[in-house]
């Protein structure tokens, strides 16, 4: 498949508007479809995704929407599922919406899978904070998805153990390395936390953070800027911590990485708002001993953060009742019953601002029981998301991450070379994919 138009369609938003109209004509995904679907009798949409309980939560759909039935299909997550959309879509036969995560969507946009709805979704992008909404715009005019649920970035803490060591919770990085170094001389058997060299998504959150923007488009090429000035800031500063043995170095989710949280040996994760429930099992013993807080600052008195997980509603270039599929597609994501439905059927974190300190999460979370404001606080975070840039390899770069920084953690040292090696791969990989990019 040639890439030079999809490329033009990312490029600019006036070509990626004309694009994709000519898309959805081809695919007969118009309005017109659809009303003709609808005068000879109720429309089927078919919805593709992986979070549990989602089905029960379109039941409440289809109780009320009699004309517009909705039936899901559970789906593995992850590049097993991008991979199948793709397949689908080039043999003509994809579902009519999908559950695609932010960084998919590049991917799946350019191979022509997902279709504009920006028309259909009007007035939505204000139920959203701008971080979060940008990721599904791709930096045009064109909207591919309506934000499902996010993943603000978070730092969780032992508070009794903060407090045992005289420890102080960090507002700055700088206050993060002092702290770690300072656990070390008290408790040299202990680590404030490890470098995971297994999750690209926290370290693409921390860039995020600090600013970086790994996916641009410059004219009718893509710049890669993974090895930018806020990346490598990120990169030397844990490459840093890991070489002088301030923090651990070892992968997390691993029985050892659980031990380490259960009994106190890491005292701190920089995490997402999903962290409770990893906690739960991870470290059950340590319930009602954690704090969270918002993620170090780089500079003083900032207030940012960066995001790691998260997926969006995203209607499908083959699906004839486009408007009907993004009707539902905002129904799930900002309607109240929806919402709360969301939370309590698949666990989670919805996107849309207003459902997050209401409902189901009026409460905080049972493993943070002595943190009552626990959503409270999470809302003022996430609403300082920083916005993303992804590409269409997203991927590729992901596996450039783990194999690199994975030798770089081992070894206690190359992170810079790591980090060159990861831009270089994900530069190579789009020129071999077909794609422009600029120097």
């Amino acid at each position: 498949m040639s890439h030079t138009p999809l490329r033009r369609r990312l490029a600019a938003t006036a070509t990626a508007v004309a694009l994709g109209a000519t898309a959805l004509t081809a695919c007969g995904s118009g309005s017109s479809g659809e009303d003709a679907a609808t005068e000879s009798g109720p429309v089927s949409l078919s919805y593709w995704a992986w979070a549990p309980g989602m089905d029960k939560v379109a039941a409440l759909w289809n109780a009320k929407h009699p004309d517009i039935e909705v039936t899901v299909h559970k789906q593995a997550s992850g590049d097993d599922l991008v991979t199948k959309i793709i397949t689908a879509s080039k043999a003509g036969e994809a579902p009519d919406l999908v559950q695609a995560e932010y960084q998919a969507l590049p991917t799946l946009v350019s191979n022509d899978a997902l279709a504009d709805i920006s028309k259909e979704v009007r007035g939505v992008k204000e139920k959203f904070a701008p971080g979060v909404w940008q990721q599904t715009t791709l930096g045009t005019d064109a909207v591919y998805a309506v934000p499902q649920d996010s993943g603000p970035m978070m730092f969780y803490y032992r508070a009794d153990l903060f407090e045992e060591y005289g420890l102080t919770v960090p507002a700055t990085w700088d206050e993060f390395a002092r702290t770690a170094r300072a656990l070390k001389e008290k408790a040299p058997d202990k680590a404030l936390t490890t470098f995971s060299a297994n999750d690209s998504g926290l370290f693409a959150g921390l860039a995020q953070q600090a600013g970086a923007k790994w996916w641009t488009v410059e004219g009718d090429k893509w710049k890669v800027a993974i090895d930018d000035p806020a990346t490598r800031k990120v990169a030397d500063f844990w490459g840093d911590l890991v070489a002088e043995g301030a923090i651990d170095n070892q992968p997390m989710y691993t029985p050892a990485w659980n031990k380490a949280l259960n009994t106190g040996k890491q005292l701190a994760w920089v995490s997402a708002v999903w962290a409770p429930g990893t906690l739960t099992t991870a470290a059950p013993d340590t319930k009602s001993t954690w704090a969270m807080a918002p993620l170090p600052q780089w500079n003083a008195g900032e207030r940012v953060t960066g995001s790691w997980g998260g997926s969006t509603t995203a209607v499908t270039t083959d699906s004839k009742h486009k408007a009907a599929a993004a009707r539902f597609a905002t129904w799930l994501n900002t309607d109240p019953e929806a919402l709360a439905a969301l939370v309590k059927e698949s666990g989670v974190y919805p996107a849309a601002t207003a459902a997050q300190t209401s409902g189901a999460l009026a409460k905080a979370p049972d493993f943070f029981a002595n943190q009552p404001d626990f959503y409270t606080r999470a809302a003022e975070i996430a609403a300082t998301t920083a916005p993303a840039a992804w590409g269409p390899n997203v991927n590729v770069a992901y596996a450039a991450f783990k194999d690199r920084f994975g030798k770089a953690a081992k070894a206690k040292s190359g992170f810079d070379t790591a980090l060159t090696g990861m831009q270089d791969a994900t530069v190579a990989d789009l020129r071999k994919q077909g794609f422009e990019v600029a120097p």
